[in-house]
């Protein structure tokens, strides 16, 4: 700890921390949207949701070692040795995951998209000089489902460690209830946009979003049981958007910049979306009032919807 090795800690939580973003960006690459592109025309909301099932069902199994060891162990054993658990069991996933993906390289389906240059990597640069537009919009696309994400799980933590009164294991519980609830929405979400479209659910969601923005603060505010409503609703809320929220306007990339289009799309999302949504939400809450939190999610509510009406105004014209 900083106790032991001083600024070093400091400077390899950093490094651990880079390396956490370099795995995410390599993990989270094109595939998901070609995945979706590449289904029936009548099912690409479907395949679309599979890849996001993935953040809640590892935020459920996340919160519940992390409730278990806080519920079952000292505060001292916790930090000297019970925080590492989670750690030895998100390698074992990973490893599993590997052995998924390159069984998936194997796969006839994969060497056609190859031989198709769907898959092919292109230079960034380059990307950026023929579709850095679409990459901007494509950002910006998925910003209020992002915010929530965040605004959901992260915040509600810190928040209750900070000015709440309910229990660390008991709220652990809650934040696992949200997420069984987040997994049902995000599978709803692919029917829903098999019916009416992947951009009009976008919509509709970012519309939800803000309308919850102005709901959620007064939850958080009125005690432990708003608290755990806000959380579960909010994943509720969060997970029909969340489901369609990846490569909405992965179609505008040329074939030989999809790949990494989309890729180099969704990380950017991430990054604007929701890097700092926790640290700003926290921040805005203790200076300000919870109201200011809700204003920071509608702002993100406003940037997805002028999003999709920019993107559908260029199609429009182009």
């Amino acid at each position: 700890g900083y106790d032991e090795i001083g600024f070093w800690s400091i400077a390899l939580l950093a490094l651990f921390r880079l390396g956490q973003g370099f795995a995410l960006g390599g993990a989270w690459d094109g595939l998901a949207s070609l995945l979706a592109l590449n289904a029936p025309a009548n099912h690409r909301g479907w395949y679309a949701m599979i890849p996001q099932l993935g953040a809640p069902i590892g935020f459920a199994l996340a919160s519940i070692l992390f409730g278990y060891f806080v519920a079952n162990l000292s505060s001292e054993d916790f930090l000297s040795w019970g925080w590492r658990y989670p750690f030895f069991v998100a390698f074992a996933i990973n490893v599993v995951a590997l052995f998924a993906r390159l069984r998936l390289v194997m796969t006839k389906e994969f060497g056609t998209l190859l031989e198709q240059h769907e898959l092919e990597a292109a230079p960034i640069l380059e990307v950026l000089r023929v579709h850095g537009r679409d990459i901007l919009i494509g950002a910006f696309v998925p910003l209020a489902s992002f915010a929530m994400f965040h605004l959901v799980t992260i915040f509600p933590l810190g928040w209750m460690s900070l000015y709440g009164n309910q229990p660390i294991g008991a709220f652990m519980v809650v934040q696992v209830v949200g997420a069984m609830v987040g997994i049902v929405a995000i599978i709803t979400s692919g029917l829903i946009a098999d019916r009416i479209g992947r951009r009009a659910q976008l919509a509709i969601c970012a519309v939800i979003i803000a309308v919850f923005s102005f709901v959620g603060p007064i939850l958080i505010a009125s005690g432990n049981n708003g608290h755990d409503a806000f959380v579960i609703i909010g994943f509720g809320v969060l997970g029909l958007s969340f489901g369609q929220a990846t490569g909405s306007i992965s179609s505008r990339f040329g074939r030989g910049y999809r790949y990494t289009g989309a890729a180099f799309t969704s990380d950017l999302a991430w990054l604007v979306g929701a890097g700092f949504a926790p640290l700003v939400a926290l921040s805005l809450s203790s200076r300000f009032g919870l109201t200011f939190v809700g204003y920071y999610l509608l702002s993100g509510a406003i940037c997805t919807l002028a999003a999709l009406a920019f993107s559908k105004a260029l199609e429009q014209r182009e």
